[in-house]
């Protein structure tokens, strides 16, 4: 089973050594967190730069579908877009990866078969995660041997509001046991941990666990990822990086829907976190709708024009 990191092994060693380095953290000055998020948020990204920006925020989609009502032939045709967004334009790049249930990781595997687009399969009983331990590992064993590349977890906020951080930890040390070679996103749905402190503390949590990538959300709550959020958690991997060597990618998910708020939030990982994670390895947008806007703006800046409500796919 993976180990914490040699620094932190003391502060990982028991309930109450974990509960004291957490609350150790800086406190979170939400109204200066705010202001820099939105501060940020005005910067102008204008021609080659917004077009380069355009085609990385492509780059970085999960593209996404968590619907009860999800079939074999939904997922085969979000695959077949994800490889080739725009039939017009083969310099389009293709998402990061294409996100499904576990049931749903091996048709996705089969259409992605080559492309280099990777499999996410959101696992542990998502989105509550409201399952003995013992299922959701079953969850993530089933996902990862129908072909996923990546495994989205997400954490029991309930054992984390009640300040049970160890229970947690272990939870995601054994889920991170089961991917194997598949990475690990760590879900920590910020719209229920309340506070920006317990953002810090989920965030340094899931990353001395493990964690591949800290994500935001699930998308399937009131409050998603938001640019004060992403920041905070592009914070705690900066530093996290500066103490340990170890660098973890973030993953905002819910809410982003526009080229707009996509180059915001690149504007928001270059100026916190650095051009190093500017890089689909390393940053991704959890998103369904987001790519028909990238893809209109994209025509935008190539023809001068906006293109027709038919132009993309309605997913």
């Amino acid at each position: 089973m993976p180990t914490t990191l040699p620094a932190f092994a003391d502060a990982t060693a028991s309930d109450g050594a974990l509960r004291r380095f957490l609350h150790g953290l800086p406190g979170v000055d939400p109204v200066g967190l705010e202001a820099r998020a939105a501060a940020l948020g005005t910067r102008s990204i204008k021609t080659t730069a917004k077009a380069y920006a355009i085609d990385l925020a492509i780059s970085m989609i999960d593209l996404t579908t968590l619907e009860g009502a999800d079939t074999p032939g939904k997922v085969r045709a979000l695959a077949a877009k994800a490889v080739n967004p725009d039939p017009t334009d083969r310099t389009t790049p293709r998402t990061a990866a294409v996100c499904v249930y576990p049931d749903m990781a091996a048709t996705a595997a089969a259409a992605l078969a080559g492309s280099g687009v990777k499999v996410a399969s959101v696992a542990t009983a998502f989105p509550a995660g409201r399952a003995a331990l013992d299922v959701k590992l079953a969850d993530v064993r089933d996902a990862v041997a129908a072909g996923a590349d990546e495994i989205d977890m997400v954490i029991d906020r309930g054992a984390f509001l009640a300040g049970r951080y160890l229970k947690v930890y272990e939870e995601i040390l054994a889920v991170k046991a089961e991917c194997g070679s598949a990475r690990l996103k760590v879900i920590f749905e910020t719209g229920e941990l309340s506070t920006y402190d317990n953002i810090r503390r989920a965030s340094w949590l899931g990353m001395l666990a493990g964690a591949d990538f800290i994500k935001t959300s699930t998308g399937k709550v009131a409050v998603n990822a938001t640019p004060a959020n992403t920041l905070l958690m592009l914070e705690a991997v900066r530093d996290f990086r500066a103490q340990t060597g170890v660098q973890v990618g973030v993953k905002p998910a819910g809410g982003i829907r526009t080229s707009k708020d996509a180059v915001k939030f690149l504007v928001l990982v270059n100026e916190t976190a650095g051009e190093d994670w500017l890089d689909n390895h390393w940053f991704r947008f959890g998103a369904s709708s987001l790519l028909n806007d990238l893809l209109m703006q994209r025509q935008k800046l190539s023809t001068g024009r906006y293109s027709g409500p038919d132009y993309v796919t309605v997913d």
